[in-house]
């Protein structure tokens, strides 16, 4: 299938083919009708990607502000390589979506095949949008006027925030789709509305639908205009949807507003405020969140657990659906905002359009083919452009399950220098597998896990997914009898690690034995392999202290789940468990942690101290922490022993107090050991040497670490 994606370095807008995407429970599978172009968020992408550098920086100085933390703490090469490969990830356009369902996920029953639907979808023939977030569409309204009902929810959403009632006086800043949609809701709601616009077309447009406007251009006052509109008592609320850098539309709406006024924030604006224009009239500002309750929550949005009616009467869902009634009782017209129409093959003029405003334009839609209902994409594409060495094929064949950040900047990378063969890689959305697929060279990109594991030809299955899918793809691949390098952690709970123990057994009887290998790169960093030469001379039990400045992660997120991420002990602790497991060099005997205290009593899992003890009489202490400062290095390493001490901080500077012969190593570059690690573990599949950490030592390490996660929730 093909999908509309964005440079974010260039700039350029492509029609790209992708696999279709996969269809997990809870969502549906569409075929795409109808999408609209948002003349304002999908522009200000599109200007944001043909800007320079220098322009990008200004448009985002918090982001310059992380970056230049980041190369304080991890170097200036490493944060341009990371710049770098985040410029160069392909955006996905587009959010208001008209189609049909062509399958329904697990656990659906609202909805069915051959329902027409609305969605956020993105720019693309197939689309996959979770249930909350999908409304059936009324017979009586056209597909023209259901792409519009996403942006009408932005809109509602608005309104609802600045409650109007009937017969109140209300001013709209900016005559843009979504101005113009509140404008015609607001007229619904029985409130007299006044318009501020400089397009002469959308002025037209505002007064068509019942709105008063100010004619800017022709010299009227907008705080003198609206004194008037509201008989001198002041407007009772401004809405803002304009799209500026300038503050003046806020302080423009303080001033116009009366006492206790409510001003909401639909689009984007300035926000040096004046205190004293809210202060005596006691206003009330707020900036309205996209669709509606819902937004942004993973649990409403991913997971389909709706609000009950009863306690959130408007959710995103609710507001689709309420959109739709307005346009099926024909209370709002969108026929007069579609100035254009482009067959969705033609989707590069279109963004050409929105960049250069060679005419003007409004409503954009793309229309796509609806001679086919039957699911007939692709989920598996060929991608003949590939660039692997000629003796790729004499080598492993690698398979990847998983095409994140991660994998895309840095797993790939190193199995590509290693020059296996790339033969397929696979995301659950097919974008990310394309791009990566394109960029490497892999010869096919999938959204079915499956076929990767079920591939003769593929050798090496690499997981790289979110972590609750581990253990379920290392069993199957080793079932399959296929090599793993799996990204950490092994698994997440003791019944997973199990499992993987079994079955690696199982095959051990048949004298198959597949090299395991998780990706417990620090270990192969060459400063902690010079780290471990020195160690290894002294015979006397070491003490290591390992510093994380983790850094905070929002409680919603995955990685802090653990039903999918593990939360962090498990999710990322393990690396340091490794790692003072690796220098020791010996069996962990004991393993406790100490969480910090939260609120209400409740632990942080994120802010930790783990002490292990080793069979030789060492121990090791793990500060994981996530209440540090990010101008601090982010891993420190010290190992105290034989009245001497080593300290490695970053990954790029270790030193040596009262070793002989070894005062200093300094990399220019910092190196986790990433690339050491795929290379030796490549190196023991091709020539069926030992794997580079042994099974039972990473399993070891799994069962440490999930006893101290699972304690940590205690």
């Amino acid at each position: 299938m093909r999908q509309i994606l964005q440079e974010l370095s260039t700039g350029q807008t492509v029609l790209n083919e992708v696999p279709q995407p996969a269809l997990p429970g809870g969502h549906l599978l569409i075929s795409s009708r109808r999408s609209l172009i948002s003349a304002g968020t999908e522009r200000m992408l599109v200007e944001f990607g043909r800007a320079g550098l220098l322009d990008k920086a200004r448009q985002q100085p918090e982001k310059v502000r992380e970056v230049l933390q980041k190369a304080r703490t991890d170097g200036v090469l490493a944060t341009f390589d990371a710049v770098r490969s985040k410029l160069s990830q392909p955006l996905p356009l587009g959010y208001c979506n008209v189609g049909i369902v062509t399958a329904v996920g697990a656990g659906i029953s609202e909805f069915s095949v051959g329902d027409r639907v609305v969605s956020n979808g993105a720019h693309a023939e197939m689309v996959v949008a979770p249930r909350n977030l999908c409304a059936r569409i009324p017979a009586s309204v056209s597909n023209d006027e259901s792409a519009f009902t996403v942006l009408g929810a932005i809109a509602l959403q608005g309104i609802r925030l600045a409650a109007p009632t009937l017969g109140e006086r209300f001013v709209v800043i900016g005559l843009g789709l979504i101005g113009l949609l509140t404008v015609q809701l607001l007229r619904a709601n029985g409130c007299q509305v006044l318009g501020i616009e400089l397009d002469p077309y959308k002025q037209e447009l505002g007064r068509r639908f019942g709105a008063e406007i100010v004619d800017v251009v022709r010299g009227e006052d907008s705080l003198d205009v609206a004194h008037d509109f509201s008989a001198g008592e002041g407007i009772d609320g401004v809405i803002i949807t304009a799209a500026t850098q300038s503050s003046e539309p806020v302080s423009q709406a303080a001033r116009m507003c009366r006492k206790r006024g409510r001003i909401i924030l639909v689009g984007v604006t300035g926000l040096e405020l004046d205190r004293g224009d809210f202060y005596r009239k006691e206003l009330t500002f707020q900036v309205s969140c996209s669709y509606g309750p819902g937004r942004y929550d993973p649990e409403y949005e991913e997971k389909g657990n709706d609000y009950p009616l009863g306690f959130v009467r408007w959710t995103e869902q609710r507001n689709f659906q309420a959109v739709l009634s307005m346009m099926a009782s024909k209370r709002l017209d969108v026929h007069p905002l579609i100035t254009h129409r482009f067959a969705f093959e033609s989707a590069p003029q279109a963004y050409e359009l929105l960049a250069t405003g060679s005419e003007s334009y409004l409503g954009i839609l793309l229309e796509y083919s609806d001679s086919d209902d039957s699911n007939e994409s692709a989920t598996t594409i060929d991608l003949p452009l590939s660039t692997q060495p000629s003796d790729a094929g004499k080598s492993p064949a690698v398979g990847f399950i998983g095409a994140g950040n991660y994998a895309g900047r840095v797993l790939i990378p190193s199995f590509a220098a290693s020059g296996v063969r790339l033969r397929t890689i696979a995301s659950a959305g097919g974008v990310t597998a394309a791009h990566y697929g394109r960029k490497f060279g892999f010869e096919t990109a999938t959204t079915d896990a499956k076929t990767v594991i079920a591939a003769n030809d593929i050798d090496i299955v690499v997981i790289a997914t979110r972590h609750n899918s581990h253990a379920d793809l290392v069993v199957r691949a080793l079932q399959a009898r296929k090599h793993v390098f799996v990204e950490k952690p092994l698994a997440i709970t003791q019944k997973e690690l199990t499992l993987i123990h079994a079955t690696a057994q199982e095959l051990a009887k048949d004298g198959v034995r597949p090299h395991v290998m998780v990706g417990f790169n620090r270990r192969f960093a060459p400063q902690v392999v010079r780290m471990k030469s020195l160690l290894d001379g002294v015979r006397e039990p070491k003490s290591i202290v390992v510093t994380v400045n983790a850094g905070e992660i929002p409680p919603q997120h995955w990685t802090q789940d653990p039903r999918v991420g593990g939360e962090r002990i498990i999710g990322e602790g393990c690396h340091f468990i490794d790692l003072a497991r690796f220098l020791v060099g010996q069996p962990i005997t004991e393993a406790r942690v100490q969480t910090l205290g939260g609120r209400g009593g409740k632990s942080s899992n994120d802010k930790a101290v783990i002490t292990l003890a080793f069979a030789d009489g060492s121990w090791s202490a793990i500060h994981y922490l996530a209440n540090g400062h990010k101008s601090f290095p982010k891993e420190r390493v010290e190992v105290f022993c034989a009245g001497r001490v080593l300290q490695l901080d970053n990954f790029r500077l270790l030193q040596g107090y009262g070793w002989p012969g070894f005062k200093r190593m300094k990399l220019w570059r910092q190196d986790k050991g990433q690339n050491a690690c795929v290379r030796e573990f490549l190196t023991a599949v091709k020539t069926g040497g030992a794997t580079p950490i042994s099974f039972e030592e990473i399993m070891e390490v799994a069962r440490v670490t999930i006893l101290l996660g699972e304690a940590a929730r205690a």
